[in-house]
């Protein structure tokens, strides 16, 4: 079985998503898309398989959104796909993809609606939030 993860170390949800990847009993492919960035054709297909519009794979915070003006609605799909390609650190992360399907995991729990193995037992973030209990039941 395959798991990817388009990962970015520096990124909390990042690492607390590869982390429940991990608790579950899988380790993912490890894909560091600031090292290296899908290609436009495989951004296309993720985005495709997340149900979602380049637009809201937009990540704002930390990047050149704001430089770029991309909240201007001028921008089509194809010229946020090219921003994007040319400024990887505007594709949200942490992006997942299992047998069960792809998602953009935000919150980093969202992953275990697509993991094969959800049952990962208790599980704290590393902000010590936690998210599944001693009971193994997800706490809201």
């Amino acid at each position: 079985m395959t798991i990817t993860i388009y990962h970015n170390p520096q990124c909390g949800t990042s690492r607390n998503t590869l982390a429940i990847i991990r608790q579950s009993g899988e380790e993912p492919e490890v894909i560091e898309y600031l090292k290296n960035p899908p290609s436009r054709e495989k951004l296309i297909e993720l985005i495709a398989a997340m149900g979602m519009t380049p637009r809201q794979l937009l990540r704002e915070s930390g990047t050149p959104y704001a430089e770029l003006n991309l909240g201007d609605a001028k921008w089509s799909d194809d010229e946020i796909l090219d921003f994007m390609l040319a400024h990887p650190i505007l594709i949200n992360r942490p992006i997942v993809v299992t047998p069960l399907g792809a998602m953009l995991a935000r919150p980093s729990e969202a992953v275990l609606d697509i993991l094969p193995n959800p049952d990962i037992g208790p599980f704290t973030k590393e902000d010590g939030e936690v998210v599944i209990g001693a009971d193994g039941k997800r706490v809201v």
